[in-house]
């Protein structure tokens, strides 16, 4: 069975770096980020359950996109600790030493790379598994075919889990995040939807040009309508910016077609040579399956 595993790689380092693992620290350099996310993506090799045949992982380095030229406070590299930022190029060696394709984003996000993988490749596998709890990730999802994994809650979330967790299909969750707003990316949405009220709109009408200025005709569960409607009308503008924002690109043109995403185990040389390089005899010992 052929699944496509897409991986945030900017979560996982994230990730790594703010856990309680140990410190690993060479010549006075912190990278106990790049020694836990290489850890975690062996983990994830590994994983008789996963069942990993093809993968690439797409990292956002630096931490800007064309979404910045759009809204200026949009999430950067502002506020990033140093000694992190300083592993991203790091991190990307350690994927390509395991023999993963690297997907390293400048103008667009490592969101739309994923959402772009899982449009062009999800007819020619029987999964596509996008590995991350972003919530603009819930867009890509399809059916069962194209799900959304978040390893460190072990929770799949298919079209059905994302009705049930949200109240709304796919298409609908840029609009959702534009009402709700997502601090992660640093966009504040519109005051006074929360989520239930959000997703109760959108249910009703899909999209946000299509709910009625008149809170008349807004479902009965809302409350506060015309307050609501009154703020709607006056911040659409800023609404449909959000949703700008919140809606990935699933057209950036990736170079790879599919057989290049297959991974055919740990190529020995250049992972021999990373471990040296970040001096961990841990990560050494861990491949199971080395590349003929």
């Amino acid at each position: 069975m052929a699944r496509l595993h897409l991986v945030d790689g900017t979560y996982e380092l994230f990730r790594a770096h703010f856990s309680r693992r140990p410190g690993h620290t060479v010549q006075g350099r912190d990278l106990k980020a790049t020694v836990g996310f290489t850890s975690s993506l062996l983990a994830l090799l590994h994983d008789k359950g996963e069942a990993v045949s093809h993968l690439a992982v797409a990292f956002d380095n630096p931490v800007r996109s064309f979404r910045n030229d759009l809204f200026p406070a949009y999430k950067s590299d502002d506020g990033v600790p140093p000694e992190l930022r300083a592993q991203f190029d790091l991190a990307e060696e350690a994927t390509r030493a395991l023999g993963v394709v690297v997907w390293s984003m400048a103008e667009h996000e490592a969101d739309d790379a994923l959402a772009t993988a899982a449009a062009r490749f999800r007819d020619r596998v029987d999964q596509v598994r996008i590995l991350t709890p972003d919530k603009d990730l819930g867009q890509a999802i399809v059916g069962t075919r194209v799900v959304q994994v978040d390893r460190m809650r072990e929770r799949v979330i298919d079209e059905d889990e994302l009705f049930r967790r949200r109240g709304l299909p796919p298409a609908s969750i840029p609009d959702w995040l534009a009402l709700v707003g997502d601090a992660a990316d640093g966009y504040p949405g519109i005051a006074g939807f929360g989520e239930k009220t959000a997703a109760a709109l959108l249910r009703a009408f899909g999209h946000l040009e299509r709910i009625p200025a008149d809170a008349a005709s807004w479902p009965p569960e809302v409350r506060g309508a015309a307050r609501l409607a009154a703020t709607l009308k006056s911040e659409m503008d800023d609404a449909m910016l959000y949703r700008k924002l919140a809606t990935l690109v699933d057209d950036v043109p990736l170079l790879e077609g599919l057989d290049d995403l297959a991974w055919k185990g740990v190529p020995r040389p250049a992972f021999e040579a990373f471990c040296r390089n970040v001096q961990s005899r841990d990560l050494l010992e861990r491949p199971a399956r080395w590349a003929p």
